[in-house]
């Protein structure tokens, strides 16, 4: 067992859209991921996403809407949900999901990783 400090970790972090793997449990991956700007419109076909707002505040982007999000909170997008996160400022993120998720679902872009760096 080893402790995680976020913030150090975060710090490590300086490009935006790329998660890191932070931790794992339970075929789970606690990833930490700086986002600004828009990304691409998306979806995962087999898994939920859960997002943690660490620093800043950013808003997820829905088809018919959107919700935003401050530090402190969270928000669990249901598989198949079309989503597009976006910050205005920089924001850090903590993801929780399968580790079989792919960071563009249903799409494959320039920004898709087939694997994930662990920090």
């Amino acid at each position: 067992m080893e402790k995680v400090n976020v913030t150090g970790k975060f710090a490590l972090i300086n490009d935006y859209w790329v998660p890191r793997i932070a931790g794992e449990l339970n075929g789970q991956y606690v990833k930490l991921v700086k986002f600004k700007g828009a990304y691409d419109w998306h979806h995962h076909e087999n898994e939920d996403e859960m997002f943690l707002v660490i620093k800043g505040s950013f808003r997820v982007e829905l088809r018919d809407g959107s919700i935003g999000l401050e530090e402190g909170e969270f928000l669990i997008v249901p598989r198949g949900v079309d989503h597009r996160p976006v910050a205005d400022k920089e924001c850090h993120v903590m993801l929780f999901e399968p580790s079989s998720t792919l960071n563009t679902g249903n799409v494959r872009t320039d920004r898709t990783l087939k694997e994930l760096e662990k920090i």
